[in-house]
């Protein structure tokens, strides 16, 4: 059997490394309300509204990759609530459900949440990841130029709405590191599942540095000094190894010090079409014409398929693996979180 007899006899959702894709990330459009440092560029430059996908062409995109094994599919920006009709595209998602779909998840920062979480739930939603990097109003406010209330206020109309929520705290060293026992405390007074995520090179501005870096053992050393700490379930694809803290569940997505990449089943799709294998890949697939064209026609061409076969099999490793490329060869493009989502 040649190399491409056995590619085509693969799903065309599987990699190189037998890891089989479930999880499809849509992001509806690069803008932000909030500028948080690990995420936003100092300078962004914002997707021209005209070149964004229409949810329709998102919406027929997403009933594709249902059709071929996508399980979950999480809507994240920026931050997605600013796009004007995301409601609506959450109930037409809602209807992918008959196919196969079984989740529908988002990430925002919580800032309009009060005003939405109702209609997203009504419209089908399961779950939000909501970012809270600081409870100190001062200090959120230099992380993100923006009010903490309004995102504290966001969470409690999500829980009240009956959305599962987690929480989701980017940490800094020597910025917002001495955040980690009141989120926790506060986590296990509202009942919320908390994650830390270790500073990754996402930042745009790629003044990323591993001495930033607040690592998963610097958390549980700790936490360990006021609570008993206990692994939980196994991680598999779930991109946060599994703690309990006093018996109750904690987070810790450790890209940097614990790779989960080995399991890795995301795909992810910006605002304008590019497709991407990876979080960290050096270079994506512009599939806005096959998309817009998949929208207009109803059916996928060949062509869509055997684009994203073949992308998706050549995925990287994983972060590690990529980072080691990026020492010896020229950037190809700067990656960040806002344009790819996370």
């Amino acid at each position: 059997m040649n190399s491409m007899t056995a590619l085509a006899s693969r799903s065309i959702f599987q990699d190189q490394f037998g890891r089989q894709k479930r999880k499809l990330r849509i992001s509806v459009t690069d803008r932000c309300n909030f500028k948080c440092s690990y995420c936003m560029p100092e300078h962004p430059e914002w997707m021209n509204k005209k070149d964004l996908l229409s949810f329709e062409a998102l919406y027929a995109f997403c009933e594709f990759m249902v059709r071929h094994g996508i399980e979950q599919i999480r809507v994240t920006g920026g931050e997605p609530l600013m796009r004007q009709g995301i409601v609506h595209f959450i109930a037409r998602l809602q209807t992918l459900k008959a196919i196969g779909l079984k989740r529908i998840s988002m990430t925002s920062n919580g800032h309009y949440l009060k005003d939405y979480a109702q209609p997203l739930k009504q419209a089908g939603l399961d779950d939000l990841n909501i970012s809270l990097d600081s409870l100190d109003p001062r200090q959120f406010q230099q992380l993100t130029q923006k009010q903490l209330q309004p995102v504290l206020q966001g969470i409690a109309a999500a829980q009240q709405a009956g959305l599962s929520v987690k929480i989701n705290s980017v940490l800094l060293k020597g910025i917002n590191d001495d955040q980690i026992m009141p989120l926790v405390k506060w986590a296990q007074q509202q009942k919320l599942e908390l994650r830390f995520i270790e500073f990754m090179p996402l930042d745009g501005d790629q003044k990323w540095n591993p001495a930033d870096v607040v690592s998963e053992q610097d958390i549980l050393n700790q936490l360990k000094t006021e609570f008993e700490i206990s692994r939980s379930q196994e991680q598999a694809a779930n991109p946060a190894r599994g703690y309990l803290v006093n018996g109750l569940p904690l987070g810790i997505i450790s890209t940097i010090t614990h790779s989960f990449c080995g399991d890795c089943d995301r795909l992810r799709l910006n605002a304008q079409g590019e497709f991407y294998n990876c979080l960290f890949a050096r270079q994506g697939l512009n599939l806005k014409a096959d998309i817009e064209q998949l929208a207009r026609d109803g059916f996928a061409t060949n062509t869509l398929k055997d684009k994203l076969h073949y992308y998706i099999w050549h995925k990287e490793a994983g972060f590690h693996a990529i980072q080691q490329q990026a020492q010896t060869q020229k950037p190809i493009r700067k990656i960040s979180m806002h344009s790819i989502g996370g």
